[in-house]
């Protein structure tokens, strides 16, 4: 296997940073839905469940997490959010951008069937 670095310098450093951005940008908008923040603790992690898919294999995990370590469904789901004034679908799809632009932030990127590390973050 190929050496991988921490994506702190190139377009890892951009990458990261854009998923600075994203949190910053949904906990912003979150506020203005003053939906309370305790609602945003309890449903921060909640896409990090997918995890589980991991213990039947490697492949079907990855699939899983990909799938809900994404910015399409989150925006799908404020955007739908909006156009029916559902305010808790865009509280819900603002919370689940933070999770996503944190993760990225810190370097926990999306993942290859070969196993959750490295991830997209450290191969750029």
């Amino acid at each position: 296997m190929g050496t991988w670095n921490l994506g702190l310098r190139g377009p890892g450093l951009l990458l990261r940073l854009e998923g600075l951005a994203a949190f910053l940008l949904a906990l912003l908008l979150y506020r203005e839905l003053a939906f309370g923040w305790l609602w945003f603790a309890l449903l921060f992690f909640f896409p990090d469940l997918s995890l589980v898919a991991y213990l039947a294999g490697a492949r079907l995990g990855a699939v899983f997490y990909n799938s809900v370590h994404t910015y399409v469904l989150p925006a799908a789901l404020w955007a739908a959010g909006f156009v029916l004034e559902i305010r808790v679908g865009m509280a819900l799809g603002l919370i689940w951008a933070a999770h996503i632009g944190l993760d990225r932030a810190l370097g926990f990127g999306l993942k290859y069937a070969s196993g959750p590390r490295p991830t997209h973050l450290q191969r750029v």
